[in-house]
């Protein structure tokens, strides 16, 4: 990784001497005589670290230091002058600068200071470079926020995220994307350039959950691994641990996660020793967890512990307006996976699509869009394309109390209306879908009322 260093000291044979020295290390250095001449260098080439002479003529030091922190408040600006006092010290600090240097000084004293300045820029490029990948990843697709449900939500997560500590307890049914909510908060949070680790808390039995959370040491029951295992809270170290469907941990686990919580310590099996857990929890569950405490079967304490912010992720039968904008998404995305051209979905499949429920979620939808790209061919969606279940209606009209004739006869007025939105009001086209003559659609049509398609 290439760096670059501005040098600005009006003092030619130490701003030379350091760009020699520098250049050697392998970094791009520029110099500049003046405050004025080093802020034009910095605009013009984006240095990564600054060595700052506190004293120059005309803008001094404080005056250059300014300017660029109200530039880039992160690059490191490494202080030099001949007037070393801690206060002085004190005062550049308070300013923003990254260290501090009192002339005369050895060049292995500055090579120090540059690699740990140059070390944070590394970090933040790495950082930044994280974000910008999730943010490619989450900007359309996965999470979609088109609806006013979704947008509330999400500028919910992105207010949690500022939090590096805070416990998120995330709700929603199968297939909303609970997880995924869970990797936007933690793709946005101080912990980014950490471990994001899932754990699904209905996926083991007792024993097996709590080596899987904690790890354990050699030889701590009967079929442990010889060199023993890292748990999910030790892979998650310094990141995110997101416990999926919570509401599935057995008694004896809520105690030992409501002691993590608490005391941010845990012992792995085996173990005497105390380890710390420096990790963010988010839980995540589609159970009612209230009604679970209220009949014992989830600890009241733990779950005041996690619910210090809830989010619920609506299903998506209440976010029709996301529904066209997943379907774009994920068609480009099978588009690039399976070499496919499509463009745009059919008037007939968009209703199948915004008509359908969706019982399970996002997930449903990712799946049939999937189906769709591989089994469709040419630039449009149709609804032949599209999985089976899809082309049941609501059917607003059945309801309890209606004899069976009365039900059947409103499933088929139901049934001929979708079949004509889906061809554009042709009869002749409805009718060949349906396998019936016109002539007969159209007294299916009269006897049942079908108007204004």
């Amino acid at each position: 990784m290439g760096f670059r260093i501005l040098v600005i000291d009006d003092e030619p044979v130490l701003r030379e001497s350091l760009q020699v020295a520098l250049d050697a290390l392998g970094y791009e250095v520029k110099g500049a005589r003046t405050g004025e001449e080093g802020l034009e260098l910095f605009a013009r080439e984006s240095p990564d670290l600054v060595l700052l002479d506190h004293w120059l003529p005309g803008i001094n030091g404080d005056r250059v230091l300014q300017r660029i922190q109200e530039a880039d408040p992160e690059i490191p600006v490494i202080i030099m002058t001949a007037q070393g006092t801690v206060d002085l010290a004190v005062h550049s600090m308070k300013m923003g600068a990254f260290d501090f240097l009192v002339k005369p000084f050895e060049l292995d004293q500055v090579e120090e200071r540059v690699r740990k300045g140059l070390e944070r820029t590394r970090l933040k490029r790495e950082l930044d470079w994280l974000r910008a990948q999730y943010r490619e990843r989450f900007k359309s697709g996965g999470i979609i926020g088109a609806s006013p449900g979704m947008k509330e939500v999400l500028r919910l997560a992105e207010q949690l995220a500022a939090s590096s500590d805070t416990t998120v307890l995330i709700e929603g049914e199968t297939g909303t994307g609970k997880e995924l909510l869970a990797e936007y908060i933690h793709s946005l949070s101080p912990r980014a350039s950490f471990p994001f680790v899932a754990l699904n808390c209905g996926a083991f039995p007792q024993e097996l959950l709590e080596s899987e959370l904690f790890g354990y040491e050699r030889g701590a029951f009967t079929g442990a691994a010889e060199k023993g295992k890292a748990g999910k809270i030790e892979s998650a170290e310094k990141g995110t641990l997101f416990l999926d469907e919570v509401g599935e941990l057995p008694p004896p686990a809520q105690v030992k996660i409501l002691r993590v919580l608490e005391e941010k310590e845990y012992f792995k099996l085996g173990s005497v020793e105390k380890k710390r857990a420096d990790v963010r929890f988010i839980a995540a569950t589609n159970k009612d967890l209230e009604a679970g405490v209220r009949s014992g079967a989830f600890r009241d304490d733990l779950f005041f512990r996690l619910n210090v912010v809830r989010l619920r992720i609506p299903p998506l039968r209440e976010r029709k307006e996301d529904v066209l904008a997943l379907i774009r998404f994920f068609m480009a995305r099978f588009n690039e996976q399976f070499r496919k051209g499509f463009l745009r979905i059919s008037p007939g499949a968009e209703e199948r699509f915004l008509s359908y429920p969706w019982p399970g979620n996002v997930r449903e939808l990712r799946n049939a869009v999937e189906r769709a790209v591989v089994m469709g061919n040419g630039k449009e969606i149709m609804p032949e394309d599209l999985p089976i279940a899809t082309s049941r209606s609501n059917y607003p009209g059945l309801q309890v109390g209606l004899t069976l004739d009365e039900a059947l006869n409103q499933f088929k007025k139901e049934f001929i209306i979708l079949n004509l939105k889906h061809t554009g009001g042709n009869r002749s086209k409805a009718a060949q879908m349906m396998a019936i003559q016109r002539t007969y659609l159209s007294r299916l049509i009269s006897k049942y009322d079908v108007k204004g398609i």
